[in-house]
């Protein structure tokens, strides 16, 4: 009974936590990598936009719920607004602009960062103009990593 209140719980505080829009907030984030422990500071374009300096050459990164893009943030209570910094920096491939809608969590993990040592992922469908079927991408709010734009996606500059 007492795992089921838990659980009740952690997805009612994910579910208050976590947007869906696309609005920009100021702020500006400055982390701890769970792997190294070491400060991460992710350099923005703006307050409410990471700048990616990169697009990845690994095609399972974002696409895969073993490869999630790590944007980090809970500890800080900015993990929303983290997914949606780096949201703010994707551009399709010919620069148009992105659009996306949170479809939920999934994919229970291990992760010291999380709740009880337990996070989830978040699965947003992405889209721009022109794509035929919108993806889906994997975002942990939990965790720190190097951020790239997935293969088919560019970046503001």
């Amino acid at each position: 009974m007492r795992q089921i209140n838990f659980i009740c719980v952690f997805f009612s505080l994910l579910f208050l936590t976590a947007c869906s829009g696309s609005k920009k907030t100021a702020q500006s984030t400055s982390s701890t990598s769970a792997a190294t422990g070491k400060k991460m500071d992710y350099p923005m374009l703006d307050q409410g936009t990471f700048a990616l300096t990169a697009v990845t050459t690994d095609k399972t990164y974002g696409y895969d719920q073993s490869n999630p893009i790590k944007v980090g943030g809970t500890t800080e209570s900015s993990g929303p607004l983290n997914e949606r910094r780096f949201f703010n920096a994707l551009l399709g491939p010919n620069g148009e602009t992105v659009t996306y809608v949170r479809k939920g969590s999934c994919c229970a993990f291990k992760s010291p960062n999380g709740f009880n040592g337990v996070g989830l992922l978040d699965r947003y469908e992405v889209t721009y103009d022109g794509l035929e079927t919108p993806v889906i991408l994997f975002i942990n709010m939990y965790d720190y990593g190097e951020l790239k734009a997935p293969v088919g996606f560019t970046y503001r500059k």
